[in-house]
């Protein structure tokens, strides 16, 4: 079992350009009535995974037009993995990889997601997280891997230069007082604060072996 892309009927899991994000499609069927599509499925996101994912708690959150969360992530180990998905309105989605030691670390892949599109995205632990509110009252469910804890949550500068995410705002961005104050994923680094690369996969390949069958004696 490893990383890679996983198609069913339903839904289809595929990895994105940081080593550790998946994104997962839905398909949606509709009739008179309306629209349905499963938005996730532990079955499909572990062959894709090459491990089973745990969910311990769900957050929902709303923003306003312009409105910026992140880029957040938490100490790893333990870590905190996230499966994000659009109820209402629509975002643009960012996994930047802060993991020190890895081949694309500062850089990061971006996706849309809406209540309409029937896509999530998976962030394995170690991965920084951040959106951007494209319309009024979107809102966003984020399951964790762990209970929330904030003296394990790291942040870095949304507006970091050296990450240069394209937030392509029509005005300024409403950011919180701590993402504000965050620092640079370079000063970050300086503090000792970013995860590790060999140690994400580490936990990941510990992951795998739990999940393997066991032999057969």
């Amino acid at each position: 079992m490893g990383m890679g892309s996983v198609s069913t009927r339903s839904m289809t899991v595929r990895p994105l350009g940081i080593d550790g994000a998946h994104l997962v499609a839905s398909r949606s069927f509709g009739d008179e009535r309306g629209d349905f599509f499963e938005v996730y499925r532990e079955d499909v996101l572990t062959e894709a995974l090459g491990y089973r994912p745990k969910f311990l708690q769900a957050n929902v959150s709303t923003s306003c037009r312009n409105v910026v969360r992140g880029v957040h992530g938490a100490m790893t180990p333990p870590g905190l993995a996230k499966f994000v998905t659009c109820l209402r309105g629509s975002l643009l989605d960012f996994v930047v990889d802060v993991r020190t030691g890895s081949p694309t670390f500062g850089q990061w892949d971006m996706i849309v997601l809406n209540s309409r599109g029937g896509t999530a995205v998976y962030v394995e632990e170690g991965l920084g997280h951040a959106f951007v509110s494209l319309e009024d009252d979107t809102c966003v469910q984020y399951l964790l891997s762990d209970l929330y804890r904030p003296a394990e949550v790291l942040t870095v500068q949304p507006l970091d230069p050296e990450i240069g995410l394209p937030l392509n705002l029509p005005g300024e961005p409403i950011l919180s007082e701590r993402d504000a104050a965050a620092p640079t994923l370079r000063e970050a680094g300086e503090l000792g604060l970013l995860p590790r690369y060999d140690e994400c996969l580490a936990l990941r390949a510990a992951r795998v072996r739990l999940s393997e069958p066991a032999a057969a004696s």
